[in-house]
């Protein structure tokens, strides 16, 4: 569409639609009808787009019976850009009395930035501000500086608007900047293609810029999408609140994140350590996740262990249990509960597995004398380990005649265990 854009009188600065209220500098209150014209200067370049009230009313007549009440035909178009009908010398509104020429200005400005989106204000600046390498004596047009003190904003924000308008350029969306001159009218591309170019802040140059700009570029996405969600985390929060589906791409995201960051890895097991809801579902889910590696283990390894710690073959039948309820787990949907499942998978397979286990310790006498050798020393061990911790300091105190009695069948057993064993000994001897 050509949207015809003329200096005004207004010296207010072009808003930066990605700008928060802040970065925005305090806009002059609305001028008087009474006052009078102001010459045209450099400052005349970063004004709205100028609303012109048609000339004469046969014009409006021969719009309204040549374009009706539908679209506007293509002379409307090229004429007024399809904003609201503004034939008359005054503006007259649905109750008949005259609207004051400021709202129709503003209405017009309205209008054709809800169409152009950011490119009425790169226009400006792309017709205003001279390329790099032209000298002042080659152009009218100023330095990125210069406009920016004329808008009251900085050259950084000015050169925001300038590098969307040399990117769009570049892709052949709009003309390049010495085909421009002041006060030069072009078609401007939809407003939603604006953001594809504009960069609201400096990030994308920035370390930080060109990682989030290489990620964004190997998910198939325009760097421009994940720069804007980086430089606003609080509308990400929002989203990650308020949709589902966005939790479950941030946590997908977080859990390929952590795998290469320690520092992400001890803060988020310090922030569940902390939260007694999240350390209590962690502490479920690793014991069902135990479980289901003990079922999976059998079923792909195929082996037991004994209670001292030989392995045995598991039978075929078990591996075969194994395996079908590991099917029935991976059938599950990543939303359904599989805590049932889990604690039926594992209550099975483990009491087959001990079974199993105790036959094969039957079947084989090695096995079985290494068995119980194994459990005499580990009970061995621990008897030891207890009487070491005794101390006997407070004897006096603790003193009574049931501890004395109590000792002397322990030790009377020890002395029939040490005999059994010396008797052994002989015997091999």
């Amino acid at each position: 569409m050509t949207v015809a854009i003329a200096p005004a009188t207004s010296d207010s600065a072009p808003l930066d639609p990605q700008q928060s209220p802040a970065d925005v500098p305090e806009q002059a209150a609305a001028e008087s009808t009474e006052q009078p014209p102001v010459a045209a200067t450099d400052a005349d370049l970063i004004a709205g787009a100028e609303w012109t009230p048609a000339e004469t009313d046969a014009e409006t007549d021969a719009e309204t019976a040549e374009g009706g009440h539908g679209e506007p035909d293509a002379a409307a178009d090229e004429k007024g850009h399809g904003e609201p009908d503004a034939a008359a010398d005054e503006e007259v509104s649905d109750s008949g009395s005259a609207v004051d020429e400021r709202i129709a200005r503003d209405a017009h400005e309205f209008g054709v930035y809800a169409r152009t989106g950011g490119w009425a204000f790169a226009l400006k600046v792309a017709r205003s501000v001279r390329p790099g390498g032209q000298s002042s004596a080659e152009t009218p047009k100023v330095s990125a500086k210069r406009f920016g003190e004329l808008a009251g904003c900085s050259p950084e924000r000015v050169m925001r608007f300038y590098k969307a308008w040399d990117a769009a350029a570049d892709d052949g969306l709009v003309p390049q900047f010495e085909a421009l001159e002041p006060g030069a009218e072009v078609e401007l591309p939809d407003a939603d293609v604006w953001l594809s170019y504009y960069v609201s802040r400096n990030s994308a140059t920035s370390a930080r810029g060109t990682a989030i700009t290489a990620a964004a570029e190997a998910e198939g996405i325009r760097p421009t999408k994940a720069l804007e969600v980086a430089e606003n985390p609080t509308a990400l929060r929002a989203a990650i609140l308020a949709d589902p589906s966005t939790a479950q791409a941030a946590r997908a995201a977080l859990l390929d994140r952590i795998k290469e960051d320690p520092a992400l890895q001890t803060e988020l097991a310090r922030d569940i350590a902390r939260t007694d809801v999240l350390k209590k579902a962690v502490a479920q889910e690793a014991k069902a996740a135990d479980r289901i590696g003990f079922v999976r283990q059998i079923a792909e390894q195929g082996e037991l262990k004994t209670p001292a710690g030989q392995k045995v073959e598991a039978p075929a039948e078990l591996r075969q249990e194994a395996e079908r309820h590991l099917s029935l787990l991976d059938e599950l949907d990543d939303d359904e509960e599989v805590g049932e499942w889990t604690t039926e998978a594992y209550d099975t397979v483990k009491d087959l597995a001990a079974q199993a286990v105790e036959e094969a310790v039957e079947r084989d006498p090695e096995l079985r004398v290494q068995e119980r050798r194994t459990k005499f020393y580990s009970s061995l061990e621990k008897a030891t380990k207890v009487f070491e911790e005794l101390t006997f300091d407070d004897a006096d105190d603790i003193y009574e005649d049931d501890m004395v009695q109590r000792l002397e069948e322990l030790q009377r057993s020890i002395g029939a265990c040490i005999e059994a064993l010396r008797k052994a000994s002989d015997g091999r001897h």
